[in-house]
């Protein structure tokens, strides 16, 4: 479903052959590259089969980055043919005298001159394709990483990668063919994490999203019957503070996958609570196809009250059945204890582990030392094997020789009714070294002051760990895929604009 288009999968399925069928008319050939510049559209989404199936591999890119970054990613990844939306395709034409290998730019939304039409194409185009051979080692896809405070990466995705993640998601979370899937996630985003193949694995219901707002999310829920969706912490911070009038009748029952950032305990419980929503929890990069951990449901979860349902309903989890081995590591690669205290690394290996960094050996063996993929996330593991973030190693305060949880201050501040977001970084201190400083954004019409947020931490949070200061914006820096950038907050307030 794509806003008044319905297509069954046999027409959906006919569309991908003739596309396969046309990309081979162009050249493409088994380990060629084809890009999608996209919004969440049926002909972003018949780039996941058409391409692949073809022996070709996927190249997602992030609409929201800049033209300058969206060069270096077809350039790096020598890119034949792009395929994009009528409002992405001029990040493409700003770039063009520096792509020499991108041979063809396709329109997936209708005539545009000096592009391929893509239904066009379509039309042309035979319903059968040379079939390719493919290895479960061979590329499905290059996704590349945000790339915030250096150029983006290019995770290598083999079609064992994204096979096993597909069929972890299912025996974790469930899904059939009454199941509607709204997308709300971006199709580019770790190839949506693998919900691409996912959802019409189960035979289920894709219904494209092409701009997520929260009127438009509550409007898709109610008109298309939606029964679950994937949303990362911003998403869901954005449609639980979304107005009355945006929300309108609120659906319950929807079944939420969250995960791209640890979320805070209040958003799981103000969601679930105010919308009957149920939220799942899933842990990954997109260097691990992505999902490696699922916060599982337990029996004994069912009678603790809500508030502390959702404190565990936060943590990451265990490990999932197809992703591998998942380990929480010190400095010397000894396993920490699960006592909930002592902080290690998250490292995994097996079978969602990707194939190394396109082009760069030097990143693939850091990352991947002593056979390995070490994540940079700060975690503790708990008693009952619930593995819990508590920050990225770079962001971990450090007040007095004390370690401060950034993640565990958010997650206290969020929980003041007049908070909508919030991020805590270490500013320098001449006694301590460093202390919590806070970033919020306040919900819409909340008289909050910087004392009222203090004093509330106070009463929840060790002396140490509650912020000395607090600074009120508008919005917080965000990278392309909607995680904060902290690094821009370090600079301190000068390079924010308050509100």
């Amino acid at each position: 479903m794509d806003g008044a288009l319905r297509f069954t999968y046999r027409e959906f399925f006919g569309r991908c052959d003739r596309w396969s069928a046309a990309l081979h008319r162009l050249g493409v050939r088994p380990g060629d590259r084809v890009a999608t510049i996209a919004y969440n559209t049926h002909g972003h989404l018949e780039q996941y089969y058409a391409v692949p199936q073809i022996g070709a591999t996927l190249v997602p890119i992030n609409y929201r980055l800049t033209a300058d970054d969206v060069a270096y990613i077809l350039e790096h990844s020598g890119a034949r043919v792009v395929c994009a939306n009528a409002e992405t395709a001029s990040l493409v034409e700003k770039a063009r005298e520096r792509l020499p290998d991108l041979e063809y730019r396709v329109c997936l939304d209708g005539p545009r001159e000096g592009w391929l039409d893509y239904e066009a194409e379509l039309a042309r185009a035979p319903a059968q394709f040379p079939p390719a051979t493919i290895a479960e080692r061979d590329l499905i896809s290059i996704n590349y990483t945000s790339g915030t405070t250096a150029r983006p990466k290019g995770v290598m995705i083999t079609h064992r990668n994204a096979w096993a993640n597909v069929v972890g998601t299912l025996l974790h979370h469930p899904m059939g063919v009454e199941d509607r899937y709204l997308w709300t996630l971006p199709m580019f985003h770790a190839n949506g994490w693998t919900f691409v193949w996912t959802v019409t694995a189960a035979g289920a219901a894709h219904v494209c999203l092409r701009r997520v707002e929260p009127a438009a999310v509550f409007d898709a829920i109610r008109r298309e019957h939606v029964t679950m969706l994937c949303a990362a912490p911003t998403v869901l911070i954005g449609v639980a503070g979304a107005s009355e009038s945006a929300r309108g009748t609120v659906p319950r029952g929807v079944r939420v996958l969250t995960a791209g950032a640890p979320p805070a305990a209040a958003t799981i419980e103000r969601v679930e609570g105010e919308f009957g929503w149920t939220i799942t929890q899933v842990y990954g990069l997109t260097e691990t196809s992505p999902f490696i951990t699922v916060c599982e449901p337990r029996p004994e979860h069912g009678p603790l009250e809500a508030s502390e349902r959702c404190v565990v309903k936060a943590r990451q989890g265990v490990e999932l059945l197809t992703s591998g081995e998942v380990r929480v590591v010190d400095a010397e690669d000894r396993e920490v204890p699960a006592d909930g205290q002592t902080i290690g690394e998250i490292v995994v290996r097996g079978n969602v582990v990707m194939d190394g960094y396109y082009r760069d050996p030097e990143a693939t063996a850091h990352a991947m030392r002593g056979g390995w993929f070490h994540s940079g996330d700060a975690a503790v593991v708990h008693p009952d094997g619930y593995i819990q973030i508590r920050d990225r190693f770079k962001d971990v305060i450090i007040s007095g020789g004390e370690n401060v949880s950034s993640v565990e201050v958010e997650g206290a501040l969020l929980r003041h009714p007049g908070v909508l977001e919030a991020a805590v970084v270490g500013v320098p201190h001449e006694k301590w070294g460093e202390v919590p400083h806070a970033f919020v954004v306040l919900r819409a019409g909340a008289d909050v002051t910087e004392e009222d947020l203090l004093g509330f931490a106070r009463e929840r949070l060790a002396g140490f760990k509650t912020p000395k200061g607090v600074t009120f914006l508008g919005e917080l820096p965000k990278t392309a895929t909607g995680k904060i950038q902290k690094y821009v907050l370090r600079k301190g307030r000068a390079a924010i604009s308050p509100q």
